[in-house]
């Protein structure tokens, strides 16, 4: 007689658990995003002493190459704290990793935006600058690792809308930067907008995350482990054969009795995780290793053949570059809530992932100014067709990836595949970010 008792999900009532996680999606990835669309406002600022009295000449004229520091001390944190979450996150309550994170973020960047309007010495708002992009990121990687983890708990739905709503925190940003290119208001206005937008965001993120807890659907989710657990020990308890404990876990669970889960037994080592998601962690570095290698160091330098339309030129970049990009990315990203194409065991979904590779040349040849190349696309609408099919694929496959992996272990190693997948993205931008400067030589 099976003894087993299934747990039945409580509807998620007006969608909200599914509001909350694309909220929550957004929340990740829209302060750095802001941040990023700012680039010329801290160029401007170091370029000049900012109306400060006692600013020297060299001061106002030295080159702190700003671009670069920014890349890389974006880059070196999310990869240095994303690992360190995936091994570290069985110590730390997801909560407080969460909850600690969003708040650095929105002081970080409260002091980002009072900043805005005070005079400061060059080298003086460089150091904090850099310190901001550094412990913006840090916290960054530990928040994107914890939620990853927290969504793999969840149907893979759910996993689709976290990913489109870190692809709509991107449109927002090319949003901003279409208004600001746009608009006729000077740079302090609109930096002064771009931070007080993204501090308004992480602080409903926030807000978010604490309510979902809350809610029926979310909550028999996040506690099923310890539900099952019990329900587990109690199925022991009520056994009446006389055998040792360990020895009727192992008949319980030959029976059917025992969930296939397995929540009777210790949290998988990260390495053992690792073995069971890793085609899908080495897809998911290739995705963002091919987007981040050309994307935006050679798409931003693409120019339109319409040379006489000083309005098209004008924002040219900005719509068919970045807005383009982050709608077709968005819209990736939400297909596999339709469909998942291919399945996780099908060999073509490592190669649909490795035909991407086709993207590096295909940009790389368009209408790139000053090229080293020959031009074999220089028609803007082909550059437009190229960048739709880039973006849609980096979001699809990229969802894809992040979906699947949760469903290859146990539901206890959610949190730790989430955690693994999260270092290997970073480790995709990272090396496509690396691998950039010697694409950027060629062209």
């Amino acid at each position: 007689m099976s003894m087993e008792k299934k747990q039945t999900a409580p509807a998620d009532r007006g969608h909200a658990v599914g509001v909350i996680v694309f909220v929550l999606g957004v929340g990740t990835l829209l302060p750095w995003n802001f941040f990023i669309t700012a680039s010329q406002y801290f160029n401007g600022r170091l370029r000049a002493p900012n109306n400060t009295s006692n600013a020297t000449l060299e001061g106002a004229t030295k080159d702190y190459k700003y671009d670069s520091w920014m890349a890389l001390l974006s880059q070196l944190p999310l990869l240095l704290f994303t690992l360190l979450n995936s091994f570290l996150h069985q110590r730390v309550k997801e909560r407080f990793r969460v909850a600690f994170s969003l708040v650095l973020i929105f002081l970080l960047f409260s002091l980002t935006a009072g900043l805005v309007q005070v005079a400061m010495e060059p080298d003086t708002f460089f150091s904090v600058t850099m310190a901001t992009i550094w412990f913006i990121n840090m916290c960054g990687a530990v928040l994107q690792g914890s939620l990853f983890g927290v969504v793999g708990l969840f149907p893979l739905q759910y996993s689709t809308l976290f990913m489109s709503g870190q692809g709509l925190a991107g449109i927002f940003a090319a949003l901003a930067m279409l208004f600001s290119i746009l608009s006729n208001a000077d740079e302090n206005s609109a930096a002064l907008g771009y931070f007080i937008t993204p501090c308004l965001a992480t602080l409903m993120t926030l807000l978010c995350y604490l309510l979902l807890p809350h809610l029926k659907f979310a909550d028999f989710y996040l506690n099923r482990r310890q539900s099952e657990r019990v329900e587990v020990m109690q199925t022991l308890l009520s056994s009446t054969e006389k055998k040792p404990l360990n020895q009727t876990a192992k008949d319980l669970e030959a029976s059917g009795t025992v969930p296939d889960t397995d929540q009777n037994q210790d949290r998988s080592s990260v390495f053992a995780v690792f073995k069971k998601i890793w085609r899908m962690a080495l897809c998911v570095t290739l995705v963002f290793a091919v987007t981040l290698s050309v994307f935006p160091v050679i798409t931003v330098r693409v120019q339109s053949v319409y040379t006489d339309n000083e309005a098209w030129k004008k924002v040219f970049t900005c719509v068919c570059c970045f807005i383009v990009f982050n709608a077709m990315d968005l819209v990736g990203r939400g297909t596999p809530s339709l469909v998942q194409w291919p399945s996780q065991e099908s060999v073509l979904f490592p190669v649909a992932v490795a035909s991407r590779l086709v993207f590096i040349p295909l940009l790389m040849l368009c209408n790139v100014h000053n090229s080293k190349l020959p031009v074999l696309f220089s028609h803007d609408v082909a550059f437009i067709i190229i960048m739709a099919l880039f973006s849609f694929s980096n979001g699809y496959l990229a969802s894809l990836c992040m979906a699947y992996a949760p469903q290859l272990v146990r539901c206890r190693d959610c949190e730790t595949a989430g955690s693994l997948m999260t270092f290997f993205l970073v480790l995709g931008l990272a090396l496509g970010a690396g691998s950039s400067f010697f694409l950027g030589m060629l062209v």
